[in-house]
């Protein structure tokens, strides 16, 4: 699941149905794959949205 997550953020023109299909052999089941992408892409657009308008980072983040 991390190994998918990591994919579909750093590269995810590079995704395909094989990685929904390592998913679903690993025991995720189709919702669970959905919940995973709405996640991902959440956090993508949230910190996009935050990096466009200047938002400091949190003290507690540690680079």
């Amino acid at each position: 699941m991390l190994l998918y997550a990591v994919k579909l953020t750093r590269a995810p023109a590079d995704m395909t149905m094989n990685d929904v299909d390592a998913l679903r052999q690993a025991g995720f089941t189709d919702r669970d794959v959905l919940d995973i992408v709405e996640v991902t892409a959440y956090y993508a657009y949230a910190n996009r949205i935050a990096d466009g308008l200047g938002v400091p980072d949190e003290g507690w983040i540690v680079e």
